[in-house]
Order: structure tokens, then sequence, then C-alpha cells
């Protein structure tokens, strides 16, 4: 098995903008796998905060752009803005399962403050590579699941009964566990990785 099949459905770099997106995304990778190591849960309600943004960010800048413009957005606001709410769910999620200390709290507020400014900068100068950008984050961010839920059923990790909100967002049977989330938050990230690596294709 080739290590991108190890790690999923990857979209090789076409030009000079898909590789400055790749190499930024593996960039910030290594320091969240030296930071984290395998605290998968408290990864996860780190880097939620932050995958919540782009969508956000997105969705608000189509809207202006359609308000000015006069014209419809073909139903990409609404797509990016369910986006953002996607990924706020699963840090709702996470924050049940793994409490975050006082110094990640403080870490969600800087990471956050820094990567929301970058990003919208990034959005305002170019579309494709903000949303190629966050193709190759949610391809990474399916590994990471993908890992997590290795470690589950290795017993690494406890695989305890799913938080009430994860059940209720979902529809999870009553008795769910943490495996049933991991495998629902993973195939969400697949989908938002196929959306913003279509709308990097077709950022009009």
């Amino acid at each position: 098995m080739t290590a991108v099949a190890a790690r999923g459905e990857h979209r090789e770099p076409r030009d000079a903008s898909d590789r400055f997106a790749y190499a930024l995304t593996r960039l910030l990778r290594f320091f969240a796998d030296v930071f984290f190591a395998r605290r998968y849960g408290h990864r996860a309600v780190i880097l939620e905060t932050v995958a919540a943004v782009p969508g956000m960010v997105g969705g608000t800048l189509r809207h202006l752009g359609s308000l000015r413009r006069l014209e419809g957005d073909r139903g990409r606001i609404r797509l990016l803005l369910d986006e953002a709410e996607n990924e706020r769910m699963h840090l709702m999620v996470f924050m049940q399962i793994a409490r975050p200390t006082a110094f990640e709290r403080l870490l969600v507020l800087l990471a956050q403050g820094v990567f929301y400014n970058a990003f919208f900068a990034l959005y305002l100068l170019s579309p494709r590579t903000a949303h190629r950008l966050v193709g190759y984050f949610e391809e990474e961010a399916v590994f990471s699941y993908t890992e997590y839920l290795e470690g589950v059923d290795s017993g690494v990790h406890e695989n305890v009964p799913a938080p009430e909100v994860a059940i209720a967002y979902w529809k999870l049977a009553p008795d769910a566990r943490l495996r049933e989330v991991i495998l629902a938050v993973r195939e969400d990230e697949a989908g938002h990785r196929d959306v913003n690596h279509g709308l990097a294709d077709d950022p009009a």
C-alpha cells in the first residue's frame, strides 16, 4: 500500500498555488503531530475550532460579493455556512469527550485569531488557493480520524459512550460509543474535502 493510499483520497498538486497549499498543510500537520502526539481528542478540540473558520469566512465573503454584484451564488454561500456549522458541532462533541486544559483554551484563542485573519486575507487574494488549502486540511483530518479510530479499535483509546449531543446531531443509536462518533465525523470531513477541492477547481 502506498503512503498516499494509506492516508486516503489525495488530490495531487497541479500548480504553484496547489503546491503552496499542500506545503503549508504539511507544515501545520508537523506542528500538530509534535504538540499533540497521539492525544487525538485534544487535537480534535483545537483543530475543530480552526476548521470551523474557513466556511464562515468563505460564506461571508461570497455573501458580500453576491450583494455587490446583485446576482446569485449557485447555493455556495449556504454550502459553506453549513460546513462551518458542521465543524462547530464537531467541536461541541469533542468538548464532551476530551476536556481541554486552561492552556489549550488559550491556544484556541491564539490559533483562531491568527488563522481567521490569515485565511480572510488569503480568500480575498485567491479563493481558489483558499479552498485548495481547506481541501488539504480535510485530507489530513480524514487521516487523523482514521488513526484515532484505529486507536479505539486496538484499545489504545477507551471506547467511551457517545455524548448526548453527538447522538442527537447524527441520530446515532442511544447506546452509540466513541467509535460511531469518529466514523460520523470522518465522513463529514471527507465530504468537506471533496467540496473544497471541487470549489478550488471551479472557484467562480
